[in-house]
């Protein structure tokens, strides 16, 4: 993907960096602005210049950026810059999330909580919207704010394989499995959103995007990136997927009903109507042996658990409360100038 238009002085002065050869020079720079930065940011989830650099620091571990050296990857001077951003983000994301409650380091109790936590979910329900009230362009904005994760959807979560060992890796495994179409490139779930976007007039490249994706977007994608490459936010990155697959299912069916509406059918519906029967057996398995077996097999890790789901409900139901007031309102929730974009498309 090409590099992001900047937000402020820190992603700047990053993709200056980026574009040079890697030095320490330009990361020590780069820490002292990020200084700066955090001291002035009154809200890090909703911060486009550090979700944007801190993206941008995540995406050299992927797929890089065109003309961009890939020595960049493990500069030590962007790791220090990224754990500076990182410990602000955690706190803010700890802070999103709440207290977790006390439960049993068994299966069955960790399930138990996380099925409760998904059912309890009072947040903004896009899935709602998009089934009864949205146009074509504001489908389309919907596809366009999930492509930054879908895209590369199973990825982020990948991370975590290596960091489990017994029942939760192979509940893992199993998962993300799937979601890599078991080994057939057409039934990949990000080869089927790609599907998607291209059905409604959009481009289907990972990136195509980034610079309408609001901040709040960004932050929920780099929280996963967060929980994924750390181990010690192993028990997080499995708390977060179990939740993301236990409240998945329902609103798949609602968004696949509302692309219907809109006029659209296969093969804009595939990826969604692949999720309705796809994420009621992974539910499941996320929940009592990916999420349980390591409560089991790592009892200390259950409040981590926790904390993963609870942040991943939070971020979404704060990205999604954005979307809907821009919606409601007749405005686009991409940023400023993704109207016209958006509007390219023509409805099947």
């Amino acid at each position: 993907m090409h590099l992001p238009v900047p937000r402020g002085d820190l992603s700047r002065e990053l993709a200056n960096a980026l574009l040079c050869n890697p030095s320490g020079e330009h990361a020590a720079y780069l820490a002292t602005v990020a200084t700066g930065r955090l001291a002035s940011a009154s809200d890090v989830l909703d911060d486009g210049d550090l979700q944007l650099s801190l993206f941008m620091l995540y995406e050299l571990h992927y797929r890089g950026f065109a003309g961009v050296d890939d020595r960049w990857e493990w500069n030590p001077g962007l790791i220090s810059l990224r754990t500076q951003i990182e410990e602000a983000f955690e706190q803010a994301l700890r802070e999103a999330a709440g207290p977790v409650p006390s439960v049993e380091p068994s299966s069955s109790e960790v399930a138990q909580a996380l099925f409760a936590l998904a059912a309890s979910d009072a947040g903004p329900s896009v899935s709602k919207f998009i089934q009864r009230k949205a146009n074509a362009a504001q489908a389309r904005e919907f596809l366009i704010l999930k492509s930054i994760y879908q895209l590369k959807e199973a990825d982020p979560h990948t991370w975590a394989i290596p960091k489990l060992e017994g029942r939760a890796k192979a509940a893992m495994v199993e998962i993300q499995a799937d979601e890599y179409g078991n080994g057939h490139l057409p039934r990949m779930h990000s080869e089927l959103f790609r599907q998607t976007m291209r059905g409604v007039g959009l481009r289907d490249d990972f990136g195509a995007y980034i610079d309408r994706i609001p901040a709040v977007t960004l932050a929920a994608v780099n929280m996963i990136s967060l929980f994924g490459m750390h181990r010690r936010h192993r028990g997080a990155i499995t708390g977060h997927l179990a939740l993301y697959e236990m409240t998945s299912s329902i609103p798949q069916a609602a968004y696949a009903r509302g692309f219907r509406r809109l006029g659209y059918e296969s093969a804009v519906t595939d990826y969604f109507d692949e999720h309705v029967e796809a994420d009621a057996v992974h539910e499941q398995i996320a929940g009592r042996d990916l999420a349980g077996g390591l409560a089991e097999d790592e009892p200390e890790l259950v409040p981590d658990i926790l904390f993963g789901a609870q942040a991943a409900a939070a971020v979404d139901a704060l990205a999604g409360e954005q979307y809907l007031d821009a919606w409601e309102a007749g405005r686009s929730a991409l940023l400023a100038g993704a109207e016209a974009e958006v509007g390219a498309g023509a409805v099947a």
